[in-house]
């Protein structure tokens, strides 16, 4: 079973906390941070990517950036702009997106459950990645940004979240100014409704599944790991063995559209790669206004000026593999792979990605810049598609998922001692 404990955070004053939470720090460049941070001392991307304060250009992994972000963590906690609470608690944290609301509760989750499976992924992660996480928690001493899990809901858990938030203010409440996507954050002061909290998970929620920040959830069990292995005298009661995470239950998560586009058509002529791609589809054009899939297997294609509706063909994918049946599979095998030639989409320099969030017109902007010669939208993966594929140990193919709201770094952080 689950284990998820309270902890105590450290947290901003109330007058600031819109000015210090920020965007995640892997949602945007850093040139993107700089201009976002611009004028604001108060913002944690100041910590979370310091190489905004440093020459444009600098490298987000030198080492004068490291030492920048010892030295502004340092400094918020000097200033008073993180203050941690005084006993453990466990937090709500609610987001609101086009009028769809979901709560999360914000606990420390273990070490041990990462490495034994109970916390369940579903997709790969890069060791270089990985261990540039790692300097920031072990550089910082603390899980400085969430991690993003989902859990099966239980009726017990909600309605002590709706006992709280239904009968308590929020301590913060606002919506951001970048996407006017809505914040709000409640303590939770009852320590019977932690305790219960923290037993529900423990005898009643078998799995969590990382939903966004596979990354930061692997660096952070890995310096857990790590530190345990360098001290002697051991418990396993220290602060280290657990790291933070923002869980939501399952039903209450929505999972929006992840694109693709691409340089050139692997040398073939508009007419010769249609005729390819007819092998495996039914393709259709559907004329210059933006056209988005509205069912699963059916995909948009953007070339040349105009938009055509892709059908997968039956008997070009096995409905009975839990990956080889997702639409990110069935385009990479027919399309990407077999016509287009790019193997590998962690690595090929041909293909990017764009997140749905950004919309459609995105995808027709970098086409029609010359920049890219393609594009391709699909229909979203499912939570239940990915629970399922989780809970039978396959991974899925990158870039398969993206979660909105992203979560707000610096509403709580977690301190490893």
């Amino acid at each position: 079973m689950a284990r998820v404990r309270a902890f105590r955070g450290l947290r901003p004053p109330v007058e600031i906390v819109e000015k210090l939470a920020s965007r995640p720090y892997d949602v945007m460049n850093s040139e993107e941070a700089r201009q976002e941070a611009m004028g604001n001392p108060y913002s944690l991307l100041h910590v979370t990517k310091a190489e905004i304060d440093l020459a444009p250009g600098t490298a987000d992994n030198a080492p004068e950036v490291f030492e920048k972000v010892v030295e502004n963590y340092a400094n918020f906690k000097k200033q008073g702009w993180l203050v941690q609470d005084k006993e453990a608690k466990l937090y709500i944290y609610a987001q609101t997106m086009d009028g769809r609301t979901q709560y999360g509760i914000v606990g420390c989750t273990h070490v041990d459950d990462y490495f034994n499976g109970i916390i369940k992924k579903h997709e790969l992660t890069r060791k270089d990645k990985e261990d540039g996480r790692m300097v920031h928690v072990n550089i910082t001493n603390a899980n400085v940004e969430p991690v993003f899990f989902a859990y099966p809901d239980n009726k017990e858990i909600d309605e002590i979240v709706a006992s709280v938030v239904n009968n308590e203010k929020p301590i913060y409440d606002f919506v951001a100014k970048e996407d006017g996507f809505g914040h709000k954050f409640w303590v939770i002061n009852d320590a019977a409704k932690v305790k219960r909290i923290e037993e529900i998970f423990a005898n009643d929620i078998k799995y969590l599944y990382v939903a966004d920040g596979h990354h930061r959830t692997a660096a952070a069990a890995r310096v857990g790991q790590e530190r345990r292995a360098k001290n002697p005298n051991h418990t396993g009661e220290e602060e280290y063995n657990y790291f933070m995470a923002v869980i939501f239950p399952a039903t209450q998560l929505h999972i929006i559209d992840y694109n693709r586009v691409v340089k050139d058509l692997n040398g073939l002529g508009k007419d010769e790669f249609i005729k390819a791609v007819e092998q495996t589809f039914t393709v259709e054009n559907m004329g210059k206004d933006i056209y988005k899939p509205a069912a699963l297997h059916e995909f948009s294609m953007y070339l040349d000026g105009e938009w055509y509706r892709l059908r997968a063909k039956e008997g070009t994918f096995n409905a009975n593999d839990p990956i080889g049946v997702l639409d990110v599979s069935i385009l990479s095998n027919n399309v990407l792979d077999k016509v287009l030639g790019i193997k590998d989409l962690r690595t090929d320099k041909r293909i990017d990605f764009v997140g749905g969030i950004r919309g459609l017109g995105e995808l027709k902007k970098r086409v029609d810049s010359g920049e890219m010669k393609v594009a391709f939208a699909l229909y979203p993966v499912s939570m239940n598609q990915l629970m399922s594929i989780a809970d039978t140990g396959n991974i899925m193919p990158p870039k398969s998922t993206w979660f909105e709201p992203k979560l707000r770094s610096g509403l709580v952080i977690h301190e490893l001692q």
